[in-house]
């Protein structure tokens, strides 16, 4: 709720003022009543119609560009609240209102969107998560990343003196690359970029320029996160230590199962898994590298509340009659909670009203 948000915002601030500021509020990326008008809107990945989940939509909302933002900044704006908004937009709308970029000028917002991705997930271009995370120095300070952008769109990737972490090379490569999909096709709703003439060069200590990004005409839709209930969820976890304790748990988690079936409860889905004992990449890991002593984690899903509260208060039984060598039933019963699935889709931008608005507050 973008505006109550600034209004919020505007009443903190009246107090605190020593001059006056303007806010920007920018709204309309609520779509639920258009989304749940029309039957023809269909799930990207699956194809599956909305009507397949109309009566359980809780939000809708489409990822909007940097239009909005820019109007709000170029009317004065010191702080602007957004509604949804893709995340390289935000780096996108300062650099079109500060350099007077336009909205065709695709090369340039190729660059832009390029430095906004480097910078939308904070620390990982600044080393977190990095491939050599263990070399990375004083994590316990890493900094977030900082982009210096020139005119021309070509721009700096940094962060702040002192702070940690670590800009190279293979910081921002790594960046770069993640969750973009088809790198000659990256889509955002300003532009669309093609990665693949990028070049990443090291310009001194935390300091590396980015160049050659290429950009064409965005599409005419945005894509769209509507969120729906998808029924309920508990997860519980043991620790086991001792021989052959990978089998140990694999069996003590379908006896939990099973003791649950036996009194009529069944689940939409179900999980067991042994942590530490390759699960989280089955397959990947070599057997002979296995230790003794492995996380049981087992999780059930089920539109039916009281099946998985039932499932809570069952976990701890394991603890007497499950395999020996259980332990860690520290944290309790599992809790019950509510699963929300997304479902996305795309929506034609003329279908959706983006709206900005700047407010003055005084002291």
């Amino acid at each position: 709720n973008p505006q109550s948000c600034a209004r919020d915002c505007i009443e903190l601030l009246e107090d605190r003022l020593s001059r006056p500021i303007k806010v920007g509020v920018v709204f309309g990326d609520d779509v639920l009543k258009v989304i749940d008008d029309s039957s023809h809107f269909r799930n990207l990945e699956t194809g599956k119609s909305f009507g397949s989940i109309s009566d359980q939509v809780v939000t809708a909302n489409a990822y909007t560009g940097a239009h909005g933002i820019v109007e709000a900044l170029n009317d004065g704006a010191d702080i602007v609240i957004t509604g949804r908004v893709a995340d390289p937009s935000l780096t996108v709308a300062p650099c079109v209102s500060h350099f007077g970029w336009s909205f065709d000028d695709y090369d340039r917002l190729a660059s832009a969107t390029v430095a906004g991705h480097l910078i939308e997930c904070g620390a990982q271009v600044t080393g977190g998560i990095s491939t050599d995370w263990l070399n990375v120095p004083h994590l316990e300070k890493i900094g977030y990343p900082v982009v210096e952008v020139d005119e021309n769109g070509e721009f700096i990737v940094t962060k702040p003196p002192g702070t940690g972490g670590r800009v190279d090379e293979m910081t921002v490569k790594e960046q770069l690359v993640y969750e973009i999909g088809d790198p000659e096709n990256y889509l955002s709703p300003d532009v669309t970029v093609s990665f693949t003439d990028i070049e990443v060069h090291q310009e001194g200590p935390d300091r590396v320029r980015v160049s050659g990004m290429k950009g064409r005409a965005p599409t005419d839709t945005y894509k769209v996160s509507v969120t729906y209930q998808d029924g309920y969820k508990a997860e519980g976890t043991l620790a086991v230590f001792g021989g052959l304790a990978q089998e140990k748990v694999r069996k003590a988690g379908q006896v939990l199962l099973d003791r649950l079936k036996l009194d009529g409860y069944t689940y939409e889905e179900s999980l067991v898994e042994c942590l530490g004992m390759g699960d989280v990449v089955p397959g990947v890991v070599d057997q002979e590298c296995l230790g003794i002593e492995c996380l049981l984690r087992v999780v059930v899903k089920d539109p039916e509340r009281n099946f998985v509260e039932r499932f809570a208060k069952e976990v701890a039984s394991l603890v007497t009659s499950g395999p020996p060598g259980t332990t860690g039933y520290s944290t309790g019963r599992p809790s019950v909670r509510s699963v929300f699935g997304f479902w996305p889709c795309l929506i034609p931008k003329d279908q959706v009203d983006v709206v900005a608005e700047v407010m003055e507050v005084t002291p």
